[in-house]
């Protein structure tokens, strides 16, 4: 029987569970794994990654997806259950922004696709805040060292849950510089509306052969990768 008195997860997740016969499994992985805080081997990760993807719903259901890069460490672990990381002037649209003031539910995964080839998940509550208050709260966040470079707000998420992402069938990057245009294309607002001017920067067609990253994890599981579950 799990130890938890209040078990991670969804009454939706233990309803398949039960369904599928994966209950005493997914028991397991709650017990070793799904920890309501960051450990101090999550918070080294953090510091090490340059990229998250985000997950936001609004008050109604309505999901988006987001992306955010930058150096290392820039989503900041202010303490093993706290992580705030900045929003830039973009689009001006603030879809995950805009959902979080109705719902200030957040998921995070951070991917290592260099290194060690893991994931981390950390699911909480977010809020945001503006510079000069998160600065004022917390006076050590790093400046941007680009000048006129600043945060137009930052999002401050409190963790409920973190857990693993398994390796198994994260694909390998290797780091480079941007390789320079051989060809032109449309400019990013104009690169999925279709208004380039009737096909005068035609979209690149995909590569004749791209690797089967399912094939690649497959060959790796069977050269001895042993990965640990993930949810």
């Amino acid at each position: 029987m799990t130890t938890h008195h209040h078990l991670p997860g969804t009454q939706g997740e233990r309803l398949l569970q039960q369904y599928l016969g994966t209950a005493d499994r997914a028991s397991g992985f709650y017990d070793r794994q799904v920890k309501p805080f960051l450990t101090a081997e999550m918070r080294d990760f953090l510091r090490r990654q340059s990229m998250v993807f985000l997950s936001t719903a609004g008050a109604d259901g309505t999901c988006d997806a987001g992306f955010r890069a930058g150096p290392p460490g820039f989503v900041i672990d202010l303490d093993a259950q706290t992580l705030t990381y900045p929003e830039y002037r973009g689009n001006g649209v603030m879809a995950g922004a805009g959902n979080i003031v109705e719902n200030p539910h957040i998921g995070m995964l951070f991917m290592d696709f260099t290194h060690h080839h893991i994931g981390l998940h950390v699911n909480g509550t977010a809020r945001l805040c503006g510079d000069e208050e998160q600065r004022r709260r917390h006076p050590h966040l790093p400046e941007e060292p680009a000048p006129g470079r600043r945060p137009e707000m930052w999002v401050h998420v409190t963790v409920e849950e973190a857990y693993v992402q398994c390796s198994k069938y994260i694909p390998h990057l290797e780091p480079a510089p941007r390789p320079r245009a051989t060809a032109p294309r449309p400019k990013d607002a104009d690169y999925f509306t279709g208004s380039a001017g009737g096909g005068e920067h035609p979209l690149p067609s995909a590569p004749a052969e791209v690797p089967d990253a399912h094939a690649h994890a497959h060959t790796r599981a069977h050269a001895g990768v042993n990965a640990p579950e993930s949810r």
